[in-house]
């Protein structure tokens, strides 16, 4: 068989993958701006009220992905990729219909928890991406599912913030629509990556439990130091979910529709930077540059937003994040460049524990942080002090990964 003609085949797939997370980050970033707002509500307005609930939402969902995402892994390794993004997507459907009923606070719990489990296309079109793209490559098509992400967020926020200006309840339909949709379009074009000769003859549970998941990691040398630097790089992240909405509402008063926007500039800038210029920077740079010079854009953004002392500044802080989008394809292609095709989906499920564990204590952690300094009779007023934080934890890994990875080269 010609290269082209295997060439063609990898190539659709990774656009039909790449379409699926679109649509997902699409339901995903229209709740967004919202989801907050209705936990105030429930809360009678006490926004430092409503940030410690919505913390404690945020540790729910981290708690079941935590739980489940080496499980699904596992399984996307025995039994193929497509089955688990084709569930994944009904499940958060039927997930937002659910949230968009919720008459009570609790029901957005039980809706945060059954998205935690179901949250499991993202890990799986990750081993996805791995399955149909040479190893030397992995980094671009790591970066071009991070496009992905942006172009939901481009989208998704924002007509979120429109629609819930509208109604707070309907991006929740919206979503629920657009997920189903997600579902209806893996079932009838989304093709398997893994053929059946390169699926993992059982299930274990050894790997497919969570603790078994982090354990394998640890007990790969080469892995290890780089997914602790995923793992701050992904406690650093929850900083946005848990804060940023009520943060940007506090400090600048900004509502659905600015935050929506905001969001939205936030998608467009990851989009250019991961879609068109990832794969040039690594390609000229390198991977381990790549990575380290992603997680020092990450860190002054961070400082941007904790320190601007109006939006047009935090806006300005929007660009400089945006190339904190290279680290992380970079470390996962660095990663999974060592690793067998039938490991991917153990690789990326102990990703996904390790972002679970930062999602365990992030939500509580920031949230916690931003009503500390915002409380009445505070002694020091600092309400971006979360986002300065999250800056100190991705200077750690910025020393963690330019020690792990000297000589660490991408195997063809």
């Amino acid at each position: 068989m010609s290269a082209i003609a295997i060439a063609a085949p990898r190539k659709a797939a990774t656009i039909f993958i790449l379409i699926t997370v679109a649509l997902d980050i699409l339901a995903l970033g229209m709740i967004i701006p919202v989801l907050p707002h209705l936990f105030e509500q429930f809360l009678g307005n006490d926004t430092a009220t409503a940030v410690r609930f919505y913390g404690y939402a945020g540790m729910l969902w981290a708690a079941m992905q935590f739980l489940f995402s080496p499980v699904l892994g596992t399984l996307s390794d025995r039994f193929g990729r497509r089955p688990v993004v084709l569930m994944s997507n009904l499940g958060l459907g039927l997930d937002y219909v659910l949230m968009a009923l919720a008459p009570t606070l609790a029901w957005l719990f039980v809706g945060r928890a059954i998205s935690g489990i179901t949250a499991a296309s993202i890990t799986t079109a990750g081993a996805y991406i791995a399955d149909v793209t040479p190893a030397e490559k992995r980094a671009g098509a790591f970066g071009m599912m991070g496009a992905a992400f942006g172009i939901g967020f481009v989208i998704g926020p924002a007509l979120g913030g429109v629609l819930g200006d509208i109604d707070p309840r309907l991006p929740f339909w919206v979503a629920a629509a657009m997920s189903l949709s997600n579902f209806c379009y893996g079932l009838f074009v989304l093709p398997e990556s893994l053929p059946p000769e390169k699926r993992t003859p059982r299930f274990v549970w050894k790997t497919a439990n969570p603790l078994g998941s982090l354990l394998w990691l640890r007990n790969h040398d080469r892995l290890l130091p780089l997914a602790s630097v995923h793992f701050l790089s992904s406690l650093a992240h929850y900083v946005l979910p848990s804060t940023f909405v009520l943060y940007t509402a506090y400090r600048y008063h900004w509502g659905p529709k600015e935050v929506g926007m905001a969001l939205g500039l936030v998608g467009v800038a990851s989009a250019i930077v991961q879609a068109a210029l990832t794969r040039r920077i690594v390609a000229r740079v390198g991977e381990r540059r790549a990575l380290l010079a992603g997680l020092v854009f990450g860190a002054l953004g961070f400082v941007v937003y904790g320190l601007a002392p109006d939006g047009y500044w935090m806006l300005a802080g929007i660009p400089v994040m945006a190339f904190w989008g290279m680290a992380g394809p970079s470390g996962q292609a660095l990663m999974s460049s060592h690793l067998e095709a039938h490991e991917q989906g153990r690789l990326q499920g102990g990703l996904s524990s390790l972002m679970g564990v930062g999602g365990l204590l992030g939500p509580g952690l920031f949230t916690a942080t931003f009503a500390y300094f915002i409380e009445p009779g505070a002694r020091l007023r600092l309400p971006g002090a979360p986002m300065l934080v999250a800056a100190v934890l991705l200077v750690a890994a910025l020393l963690v990964a330019s020690r792990a990875t000297r000589g660490y080269t991408v195997r063809t």
